[in-house]
């Protein structure tokens, strides 16, 4: 059951990311636009107009039974699910105008299809789920415009986050007691996605969690060391990724001297920020990261136990759970690197306001993290109005949590689940390690 929110709530939302959206692309040139053809990134071009097919699609046409904007011409063009990726380049797309023409029709038309002061509860799901669809569309544009070396995007949330990034590293494990566990998200959340469903208990032992991401300068440890040259730590799929990949190191870090690295970011090149969480590593040079270590990657239920879990008065696992790592209230700038306003990550010592019952912090925001298991479906899953957002995906991807720099607060909650191929880079995922 999704809690029923205000039109004009929706309204708001809905308004915010398509300026996000807008801030995206607004300083890119036409070439930019559309970009190379490459597996891991769409045209944005292409991407933008899909954000509004969605919400036609799946909200005025599919429930309210509106006829497209653009006619038949609409899945044939946009529809993410029937266009394969190499395609996108070769549409007869809409201009840049005709483009941001369809993005606003469709917009009124949601607008004003909604009436009174608060939304049924049909259409505060479907309005938040297309709100948040976009929310995830912001960040690939975000990571796209990494992937391509584009200039730092100007977000009007940006702000200055100096004192985050001189607040140094932060060490140390935290101690977290076994017991039982409700694994995946109640059935009175006031929204969730189809693979939380549904909360299930699970068996947790005692273990060892690190209270921060592994940083930038641990990972060089491993670089320096010859980490990725060594088959010893990495498993069979992971060196074979290595040796076709030609990954010597994480994709956007340069030689810079003897022992020393340069980052780079958009299309800057900076001195590695040593205390940062190392930033678009695949799963599997995270895995051989924590084999050279001796550590492991913590289970999807052990990073959710150390992000939401609470200790009863006897310092054993209580049966209450949190929304959010430090309680219920939502995110804000003192608890978490979100919404992209550092427009980068911050160091792993900062934002203690954000830290959990077990003392992990930034276990929401800064850096996506991923974890040792493969995303599969919790029991009782059942696909909501977009069947293909999961389903199509279990078994062949790996679990990641917390959310990045990049997410956006008020969709990233503490039971959220990400997704992705164990050879992705240039998403904004590392990790934090077990014992």
């Amino acid at each position: 059951m999704t809690d029923r929110v205000s039109t004009a709530h929706l309204i708001a939302n809905m308004q915010d990311t398509r300026n996000r959206t807008l801030e995206l692309v607004a300083d890119l040139d036409e070439g930019q636009l559309m970009g190379p053809m490459m597996p891991t990134v769409n045209p944005l071009r292409w991407e933008i107009a899909h954000t509004a097919y969605f919400y036609e699609f799946f909200i005025l046409r599919q429930l309210y039974g509106y006829d497209s904007v653009l006619g038949d011409r609409a899945d044939k063009l946009y529809d993410s699910i029937a266009v394969a990726h190499g395609d996108r380049w070769d549409l007869p797309l809409l201009s840049r105008d005709g483009t941001l023409g369809y993005m606003q029709d469709v917009f009124d038309r949601l607008a004003e299809r909604l009436d009174g002061s608060m939304a049924t509860e049909q259409d505060s799901f479907i309005y938040q789920f297309g709100v948040f669809h976009e929310d995830m569309h912001t960040e690939a544009f975000i990571w796209a415009r990494q992937t391509l070396a584009y200039p730092t995007p100007k977000l009007a949330i940006a702000a200055d986050v100096s004192a985050e990034r001189s607040a140094g590293a932060y060490s140390g494990w935290a101690q977290v007691p076994g017991g039982q566990f409700l694994l995946g998200a109640a059935k009175d959340a006031p929204f969730l996605f189809d693979n939380e469903k549904w909360g299930h208990m699970v068996t947790i032992e005692p273990f060892e969690i690190a209270k921060a991401p592994v940083t930038n300068g641990a990972f060089q440890a491993f670089v320096d060391d010859g980490g990725y040259d060594n088959e010893k730590f990495w498993q069979p799929e992971g060196w074979l990724w290595r040796q076709k990949a030609g990954a010597d190191h994480p994709i956007y870090w340069q030689p810079d001297g003897p022992a020393k690295w340069s980052l780079r970011r958009f299309d800057r090149i900076l001195p590695l920020p040593v205390d940062e969480p190392v930033i678009h590593v695949s799963w599997h040079e995270a895995t051989a990261y924590c084999n050279w270590a001796g550590l492991r990657l913590p289970t999807e239920a052990e990073w959710e136990v150390a992000a939401l879990g609470e200790m009863d008065g006897n310092g054993n696992l209580a049966s209450t759970k949190r929304r959010y790592p430090w309680g219920n209230e939502m995110p804000d700038a003192m608890r978490a690197n979100l919404d992209g306003r550092g427009l980068g990550p911050v160091d792993v010592g900062a934002l203690a306001a954000g830290d959990s019952a077990f003392g992990c912090r930034q276990m929401l925001g800064n850096v996506w993290e991923w974890t040792a298991d493969t995303f599969n479906a919790f029991p009782g899953f059942l696909p909501d109005a977009y069947k293909e957002y999961s389903g199509m995906l279990f078994g062949d991807t790996k679990v990641l949590r917390g959310g990045a720099w990049t997410t956006r607060g008020r969709m990233i909650h503490g039971t959220y689940r990400n997704f992705f191929e164990h050879h992705r880079r240039n998403v904004f995922g590392g990790f934090r390690t077990c014992r």
